[in-house]
């Protein structure tokens, strides 16, 4: 009677220690351009601040974790989303692009993949006529109407300036 406690202790610290190193898969979107489209055309008010990146430019791995700072003090106002588009090829995503995700603790956002290299020299001026394609790059829009956009790397207290000023416009 005695080991099947101590057994079943084991068995119990065994289980939960497992339970605690559990990390949720992260949910990113495969899109075409077709697909992601809709998300620069909202009409609810919401500051969207859509950054496009990927795990292969030194730039948008330096800026990610100012971005996850920047969208933790913001994610909690309904009037604000941050959306994260990936420009990796789509057969990085389980290598390269998931375990990115895990490993920079990026939550809260919407996260989407976008696959459509081949049309790129379409979608790219769709974003902004004056976008060469060059990443980072960082679109903010409200009500389907572009407010801004910033075709470079953005440091975290220029991030926050602009958010800021951009939602203060809108009361």
């Amino acid at each position: 009677m005695k080991y099947k406690k101590i057994f079943l202790f084991i068995a119990i610290a065994v289980y939960l220690s497992t339970l605690s190193g559990c990390v949720s898969e992260p949910e990113i979107k495969v899109v075409n351009f077709e697909e992601l489209r809709p998300v620069f055309h909202q009409q609810n008010d919401v500051l969207y601040v859509v950054n496009f990146w990927a795990t292969w430019c030194a730039p948008c791995v330096k800026e990610i974790p100012d971005f996850m700072e920047v969208n933790s003090e913001f994610s909690k106002s309904d009037n604000f989303k941050m959306v994260l588009v990936s420009l990796d090829d789509s057969d990085k995503l389980e290598e390269a692009v998931k375990p990115f995700i895990v490993d920079k603790k990026i939550n809260d956002v919407d996260l989407y993949l976008l696959d459509d290299i081949k049309r790129m020299n379409e979608w790219i001026p769709a974003v902004d006529s004056a976008w060469s394609g060059s990443i980072p790059a960082t679109l903010f829009i409200r009500n389907g109407k572009s407010l801004k956009f910033v075709s470079s790397a953005i440091e975290k207290d220029e991030l926050r300036m602009i958010i800021l000023e951009l939602m203060q416009d809108n009361k």
